[in-house]
Formats: C-alpha cells, structure tokens, sequence
C-alpha cells in the first residue's frame, strides 16, 4: 500500500486542490498598523498565485504614498489604502506582481507578454503613454484579477476598454503557467 501511495504521488496523482496551491511568499513589514499588515497577509493568501515563486525576500514598506508603488525587492504601500480592507487587496497584489516582472521575467517573457497585452511598450522606455499603454501595468493588474477573480474585487473589469478585461483570467493563468511555471488554477468568479 505505502508503494501504491509513493507512486501516485510522485506520478503527481494526489495533487492538492487548486486553492491550496496559492502560497504567501517572503516578505517583512516597514512600517504599518497590525491592522493594515494583516491586509497585505490577507490579499496575499486569498490570491491563488505562488507567491513562494519571487527568488527574493520582499520589504512592504506601509506609510503615506501619493500611489502605491514598486522597486525590486520593495512594495509600498499606502496606509489610508489598506486601511480600507479587501477594497486594498488588488492593489496589494498589483505591486507584489511587478515583483514578478522584475525577478522572473527576462526579455523574451516581456516580448510575449507585451504582444499578448496588446501594448507597444513594456515599461516606461517610451514616454507619454497612458498608464494602460503599458505592458508592465497591464501585467500587473492582469496578475491581481486573474488570481482573484472575484465580484469583490476593485480590478474586475467593467468594460472591455479595463487593463484588467484585455485577456480572459484562465487564458492569463495559462499563459504565465507557460512562461513562469505559475499555478495554473481554475475556479469561477469568487464572490468573496
């Protein structure tokens, strides 16, 4: 029987459900209530991306910020944002996305993505576009609606002109399964 049981599982037989396979990742808070960390833990576990993927620890810096931005290796986020709950969990996982960019996507990866966006431009090389013109915007808020397709969600797309309404969620899922080795879940709109 133990034979039988090691040999499903490594033939990957007993996979555990879709929803299991999000992770948190690695990260540390600079600043922040408890409160407002526990939105980050929160947007971050409710996602069903790996975040375990990113190669780097991340430091989610919480403190007052015209907009939530990113850096390799830092997010910041702004604390009257988070302090509005699940409202701020997009955002949050926007910014962990350009983590995604600028650790696990080179430029071959941008050029499908760009293409497959829809965009001329990945990120900023190119001035005076509109924050959609981009590929890593776009990309970043494909990854917060793809992994957390919800009816709650401040980036469901409400129109085919949203970044977030440029591919279909599975076919983004598929997509950086393909690139990444992302999780490759499949649920249907999630109302929390």
């Amino acid at each position: 029987m133990l034979r039988r049981l090691l040999l499903l599982v490594s033939l990957g037989l007993l996979l555990p459900v879709s929803s299991a396979l999000a992770a948190g990742g690695n990260y540390v808070f600079d600043g922040g209530t408890p409160r407002q960390q526990a939105q980050v833990r929160a947007a971050l576990e409710i996602s069903a991306f790996d975040w375990n993927l990113l190669p780097e620890q991340t430091v989610v810096h919480i403190g007052v910020y015209n907009v939530s931005h990113s850096a390799p290796g830092h997010v910041y986020l702004d604390g009257g944002l988070l302090s509005s709950g699940q409202f701020a969990w997009p955002t949050v996982m926007d910014e962990f996305a350009h983590q995604i960019d600028f650790f696990l996507l080179d430029r071959v990866r941008r050029m499908i993505l760009q293409e497959r966006l829809g965009v001329s431009a990945w990120c900023y090389e190119v001035g005076g576009l509109a924050h959609s013109g981009y590929g890593c915007e776009r990309f970043s808020s494909m990854v917060a609606w793809a992994y957390w397709p919800s009816q709650a969600s401040s980036y469901r797309p409400k129109s085919k002109s949203d970044e977030t309404a440029t591919m279909a969620a599975g076919e983004f899922r598929n997509l950086l399964g393909d690139l990444i080795g992302a999780p490759r879940v499949a649920y249907a709109l999630k109302k929390r």
